[in-house]
């Protein structure tokens, strides 16, 4: 919004300038044209001249810095409009993403529930192994569930014994692994998966 207002100021500027200039030059043409004809040798005339060649030449620069500043304004409002189609295809890519990835996470979150049953997990014992698939700590699970850190500690320990996993990275391992890796591991994954349900 700056920049508009500064090319609408200068370019009102530039138009005044020329003006000006366009003006004084005028003048001074008629002022020689009269004095000329008035029997004054155009040789006595310099100092008219040179105002006249003066006003001229201001009249050229600020007509040129005014094409510029207009070539400028027109370049930078490209470069806007290019911005916004940017911002915009973000935006759009952004609201794709993030609608994609709600339906993946209600899925994942089904399935999760789905195998915490087959487990047989208590209420608490779901609870502590969503936020350690969170990444959150015995302690930090403990001061967020307003219990001790050896209760918390308890729980994590029966989710790994019915689940036959040895511990919180087997646990995420189980859930996450095959949304990480690439397609062709996702059979060795898989049969990891399948040993640790097992209680193999």
């Amino acid at each position: 919004m700056f920049s508009d207002e500064f090319d609408v100021h200068e370019l009102g500027g530039g138009r005044a300038s020329i003006v000006l200039f366009a003006l004084i030059a005028v003048l001074m043409a008629i002022d020689v044209t009269i004095e000329f004809r008035g029997g004054v040798p155009l040789a006595l005339q310099s100092f008219e001249g040179l105002i006249f060649i003066s006003a001229l030449a201001g009249f050229a620069f600020h007509w040129w810095q005014m094409s510029a500043a207009r070539q400028r304004s027109a370049r930078l409002d490209r470069e806007l409009a290019a911005a916004r189609a940017e911002a915009t295809r973000w935006a759009e890519d952004a609201r794709r993403w993030n609608s994609e990835a709600q339906h993946v996470l209600q899925g994942l979150g089904a399935a999760i529930d789905r195998q915490f049953d087959r487990w047989g997990l208590t209420d608490a014992e779901r609870e502590v192994a969503l936020l350690q698939l969170k990444g959150l700590r015995h302690k930090e699970i403990a001061e967020l569930r307003h219990t001790s850190e050896r209760t918390v500690r308890q729980q994590a320990l029966a989710v790994y014994r019915k689940s036959g996993l040895a511990g919180r990275s087997d646990l995420a391992a189980f859930f996450l692994e095959d949304l990480l890796l690439p397609a062709q591991s996702s059979d060795a994954s898989g049969g990891r998966r399948a040993r640790a349900s097992s209680g193999v």
